[in-house]
């Protein structure tokens, strides 16, 4: 009899209010995860370690830079996504029309601002000029790049006009680079592989094919002998990426 009477009440229709506690246990969405913080505010009600305290500390930190690099990442893929191509304002001294800095300054600040980003220069000057672009997010991640070049010399400039020509330059293409604005500022659509119109390099090609080669410390005179030019100016557009990919390569094998 105790059996057939506990089946029965297991045969008898859940109460609503049970069925509907149920349903909001179901559908409720599972616990968020407790950040670093959280657990050593806990940690520090509960009287834990010192030890305990350091490692908890530690982990925030980590969490919190890892956070600040993923807001830097999303800025800076949100500012490129709005950045237009830069018009070309300055001419070379091969003819050949370039963005200066004002022009990408111009076009990226009120961007980058929109998105919590800035960025600064570092310079250093030994035997070549130093410049480095630091491009830093608000959350506090920062990023940086450096190239290296000698005193502009060329043309009448006195001595000081030289560095300050350097500086100019460097800093332009610290920032193109910073930003990836190569391939829509510098290239003029004539990428690898490009129908050869006889068309030399760019300027800022130019400075990347100079940095390089500093940076790789080849000879450019060898290097300028071995592909049969004058200088750096007059290697050919189309041959712009064979031009860099020979530069790594003799640098490797000497």
């Amino acid at each position: 009899m105790h059996t057939e009477q506990t089946n029965v009440e297991a045969l008898k229709p859940v109460k609503k209010t049970e069925a509907k506690a149920v349903a909001r246990r179901e559908a409720s969405p599972p616990a968020a995860a407790m950040t670093p913080m959280e657990m050593l505010s806990q940690a520090i009600e509960r009287g834990a370690s010192m030890d305990l305290l350091e490692k908890l500390m530690t982990l925030q930190e980590r969490w919190e830079a890892n956070e600040a690099r993923k807001a830097f990442d999303e800025a800076v893929a949100d500012a490129k996504a709005d950045i237009k191509p830069i018009a070309r304002n300055a001419t070379g001294h091969n003819s050949k029309k370039y963005a200066d800095f004002g022009a990408i300054a111009k076009e990226v600040d009120p961007i980058l601002g929109r998105h919590g980003l800035s960025y600064r220069f570092r310079t250093q000057q030994g035997e070549k000029i130093s410049v480095t672009c630091v491009l830093a997010h608000k959350a506090g991640h920062y990023e940086e790049t450096t190239l290296s070049g000698p005193a502009d010399a060329s043309g009448s400039k006195n001595a000081i006009q030289a560095i300050g020509s350097t500086l100019t330059y460097l800093q332009r293409y610290t920032l193109v680079q910073m930003l990836g604005l190569a391939a829509s500022s510098d290239d003029d659509g004539k990428a690898a592989g490009a129908p050869d119109d006889g068309s030399l390099i760019t300027e800022d090609q130019l400075a990347e094919l100079i940095a390089l080669a500093d940076d790789l410390g080849a000879d450019k005179a060898k290097f300028c002998k071995f592909a049969k030019i004058e200088s750096f100016a007059d290697i050919r557009a189309s041959k712009f990426e064979d031009a860099k990919a020979a530069l790594r390569s003799r640098a490797r094998a000497s």
